[in-house]
Protein backbone atom coordinates (compact mmCIF):
# COMPACT_ATOMS: atom_id res chain seq x y z
CA UNK A 1 0.00 0.00 0.00
CA UNK A 2 1.31 3.42 -0.98
CA UNK A 3 0.08 6.60 0.69
CA UNK A 4 1.17 10.19 0.65
CA UNK A 5 0.11 13.34 2.39
CA UNK A 6 0.04 16.82 1.01
CA UNK A 7 0.09 20.16 2.80
CA UNK A 8 -0.27 23.58 1.31
CA UNK A 9 -2.03 24.84 -1.76
CA UNK A 10 -1.40 26.35 -5.14
CA UNK A 11 -2.26 29.92 -4.19
CA UNK A 12 1.18 31.28 -5.12
CA UNK A 13 1.06 29.55 -8.50
CA UNK A 14 -2.49 30.77 -9.07
CA UNK A 15 -1.45 34.32 -8.21
CA UNK A 16 1.53 34.13 -10.57
CA UNK A 17 -0.50 32.85 -13.50
CA UNK A 18 -3.31 35.36 -12.97
CA UNK A 19 -0.78 38.20 -12.86
CA UNK A 20 1.00 36.95 -15.97
CA UNK A 21 -2.30 36.99 -17.88
CA UNK A 22 -2.61 40.69 -17.12
CA UNK A 23 1.00 41.58 -17.92
CA UNK A 24 1.43 44.05 -20.73
CA UNK A 25 4.47 44.94 -22.76
CA UNK A 26 4.91 48.66 -23.21
CA UNK A 27 4.44 50.06 -26.70
CA UNK A 28 7.79 51.81 -26.43
CA UNK A 29 9.49 48.46 -25.85
CA UNK A 30 7.68 46.95 -28.84
CA UNK A 31 8.70 49.94 -30.94
CA UNK A 32 12.31 49.41 -29.85
CA UNK A 33 12.15 45.77 -30.99
CA UNK A 34 10.47 46.87 -34.21
CA UNK A 35 13.23 49.33 -34.98
CA UNK A 36 15.92 46.77 -34.12
CA UNK A 37 14.29 44.42 -36.62
CA UNK A 38 14.25 47.11 -39.30
CA UNK A 39 17.95 47.82 -38.69
CA UNK A 40 18.85 44.13 -38.78
CA UNK A 41 16.87 43.51 -41.98
CA UNK A 42 18.29 46.59 -43.67
CA UNK A 43 21.82 45.51 -42.82
CA UNK A 44 21.51 42.03 -44.35
CA UNK A 45 19.26 42.66 -47.36
CA UNK A 46 21.17 41.89 -50.55
CA UNK A 47 22.06 45.20 -52.19
CA UNK A 48 21.93 46.10 -55.85
CA UNK A 49 20.43 49.59 -55.81
CA UNK A 50 19.83 49.74 -52.05
CA UNK A 51 16.11 50.41 -52.47
CA UNK A 52 14.98 47.12 -50.94
CA UNK A 53 17.36 47.44 -47.99
CA UNK A 54 16.05 50.92 -47.21
CA UNK A 55 12.38 49.95 -47.62
CA UNK A 56 11.87 47.97 -44.40
CA UNK A 57 9.36 49.19 -41.80
CA UNK A 58 7.24 47.69 -39.06
CA UNK A 59 3.76 48.00 -37.61
CA UNK A 60 2.55 47.24 -34.11
CA UNK A 61 -0.98 45.98 -33.69
CA UNK A 62 -2.98 45.57 -30.50
CA UNK A 63 -6.15 43.51 -30.51
CA UNK A 64 -7.96 41.73 -27.71
CA UNK A 65 -5.08 41.97 -25.27
CA UNK A 66 -2.52 40.78 -27.81
CA UNK A 67 0.26 42.84 -29.28
CA UNK A 68 2.29 41.94 -32.33
CA UNK A 69 5.04 43.36 -34.49
CA UNK A 70 5.01 42.75 -38.22
CA UNK A 71 7.83 43.75 -40.53
CA UNK A 72 7.16 44.83 -44.10
CA UNK A 73 9.13 45.84 -47.14
CA UNK A 74 7.58 48.40 -49.47
CA UNK A 75 9.78 47.80 -52.51
CA UNK A 76 7.63 46.30 -55.28
CA UNK A 77 8.53 46.20 -58.97
CA UNK A 78 5.61 45.42 -61.28
CA UNK A 79 3.63 44.25 -58.22
CA UNK A 80 6.43 41.82 -57.26
CA UNK A 81 7.72 42.11 -53.66
CA UNK A 82 11.47 42.24 -54.17
CA UNK A 83 12.34 41.27 -50.58
CA UNK A 84 10.33 38.06 -50.98
CA UNK A 85 11.90 37.00 -54.27
CA UNK A 86 15.34 37.65 -52.77
CA UNK A 87 14.36 35.39 -49.86
CA UNK A 88 12.72 32.56 -51.81
CA UNK A 89 14.10 32.87 -55.33
CA UNK A 90 12.36 33.50 -58.65
CA UNK A 91 12.15 32.52 -62.27
CA UNK A 92 13.65 34.68 -64.97
CA UNK A 93 12.29 35.79 -68.35
CA UNK A 94 14.47 33.31 -70.24
CA UNK A 95 13.31 30.31 -68.19
CA UNK A 96 16.15 30.33 -65.69
CA UNK A 97 15.91 30.40 -61.94
CA UNK A 98 17.62 32.63 -59.39
CA UNK A 99 18.11 30.80 -56.08
CA UNK A 100 16.75 32.58 -53.02
CA UNK A 101 18.86 33.42 -50.01
CA UNK A 102 17.51 33.07 -46.48
CA UNK A 103 18.47 36.44 -45.04
CA UNK A 104 15.26 37.39 -43.21
CA UNK A 105 15.08 34.57 -40.65
CA UNK A 106 18.71 34.80 -39.47
CA UNK A 107 18.41 38.59 -39.20
CA UNK A 108 15.28 38.43 -37.03
CA UNK A 109 16.29 35.48 -34.82
CA UNK A 110 18.38 37.62 -32.41
CA UNK A 111 15.49 40.08 -32.17
CA UNK A 112 13.05 37.25 -31.36
CA UNK A 113 15.52 35.95 -28.75
CA UNK A 114 15.69 39.41 -27.14
CA UNK A 115 11.90 39.64 -27.16
CA UNK A 116 11.58 36.24 -25.48
CA UNK A 117 14.19 37.19 -22.87
CA UNK A 118 12.41 40.47 -22.18
CA UNK A 119 9.02 38.75 -21.89
CA UNK A 120 10.40 36.12 -19.52
CA UNK A 121 11.93 38.82 -17.28
CA UNK A 122 8.57 40.60 -17.22
CA UNK A 123 6.80 37.40 -16.20
CA UNK A 124 9.21 36.45 -13.41
CA UNK A 125 9.17 39.98 -12.00
CA UNK A 126 5.38 40.01 -11.49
Amino acid sequence: MITFTHTGDFSKSDKFFKASLNAEVSLSQLARFGQQGVSALSAVTPVNSGVTASSWYYKISNTKGRSSITWFNSNFVNKVPIAIILQYGHGTKNGGYVQGRDYINPALKPIFDKMAEYAWKEVINL
